[in-house]
């Protein structure tokens, strides 16, 4: 059974979805997906929020070329495997498939991926266009995904890493994050409205603003997280990396435990207790002074073991539950 349909990215795109592109990558998720770990829900909607920013809800599948300043610049990319030579190296090795594979060097790890995978490529450094052809072109996004193990950052609902991982920086954040939201909405049985989402967050008892948030935004993955019987108590699994809430004791709290314990508050001030000043001493039998000051002193001493085992134990807590 696929992870997620046709119908479903039909429903989550912003546009008109190119099906032949769209299908090229939903046939290698059906079919090499379980081997790669792309089987959970939760995974599957972060790699295709960035699939569809990456190639425009799959209507593009190769580098549309200026060239602009910035593509002439790839020619001589040697950290790409281009030649120093402005040989046209930037255009051979452009930007093909969903994921926009570039350079010769990944062109290169591609088709020894595939090779020791048992798939018999072709030769992609010989004849580069051929990466946009099937099986390959839906292949090549799971490769990349794989390579950079990027499953470990979906399964913290980490996507800002994910979107570095990918672009090398943040570019696009904003519609990653969104399509993320359009996925996970359709793939739990909602559609990508405002309306939808408000009604999402009303049965989550989430703040209704109608916006996926990072509150909500960590709703969505741990509903995703239990489709496939997983959960976010599972060590390899969080929430959110920006919005699991931990409780925390205040430095307030541990101001007011160390004044209330401070052992000179215990004395009132000036060698007093509770409001037995020295004066109070004067005419008493030196028997009951004596009885007196050893209570005093036993006092003295019990208030400088609570007050250091206290504030001991105020500071543990403190540094268990803040980040």
């Amino acid at each position: 059974m696929s992870v997620i349909t046709a119908a479903q990215i039909r429903a989550a795109a912003k546009s008109r979805v190119n099906e032949g592109n769209m299908n090229s990558v939903l046939v290698a998720l059906d079919e090499f997906g379980l081997g790669l770990g792309l089987n959970r829900p939760h995974r599957v909607a972060h790699f295709l929020a960035q699939l569809m920013h990456e190639s425009g809800a799959f209507r593009f599948d190769q580098e549309i070329w200026g060239p602009t300043a910035a593509q002439a610049r790839y020619d001589t990319r040697t950290d790409l495997g281009n030649t120093p030579a402005a040989d046209g190296d930037g255009y051979l090795y452009r930007g093909r498939a969903g994921i926009q594979i570039t350079g010769k060097a990944n062109y290169e790890a591609f088709r020894d991926w595939c090779s020791q995978k048992g798939f018999n490529p072709p030769d992609f450094v010989a004849q580069p266009d051929l990466v946009n052809t099937d099986p390959w072109e839906g292949l090549v996004p799971l490769w990349y995904w794989s390579a950079r193990n990027l499953n470990a950052y979906a399964d913290r609902n980490d996507i800002e890493t994910i979107t570095k991982k990918i672009n090398g920086g943040k570019n696009g954040l904003a519609d990653r994050i969104d399509y993320y939201g359009r996925i996970a909405l359709v793939m739990l049985g909602y559609q990508p409205t405002e309306a939808d989402i408000r009604r999402y967050q009303s049965e989550r008892g989430l703040d209704i603003d109608g916006d996926v948030g990072p509150k909500t935004r960590a709703a969505l993955h741990t509903d995703l997280l239990a489709l496939s019987g997983a959960s976010v108590q599972m060590a390899a699994f969080s929430a959110a990396p920006v919005t699991e809430e931990k409780p925390v004791v205040p430095v307030a709290v541990e101001t007011q435990v160390k004044r209330k314990f401070n052992i000179f508050g215990l004395f009132g001030g000036g060698g007093s207790f509770g409001g037995l000043g020295l004066a109070a001493f004067a005419g008493m039998d030196w028997q009951v002074v004596a009885v007196l000051a050893v209570v005093i002193l036993l006092t003295l001493i019990l208030g400088l073991l609570l007050q250091n085992s206290i504030v001991s134990a105020v500071g543990k807590i403190r540094a268990a539950v803040e980040p």
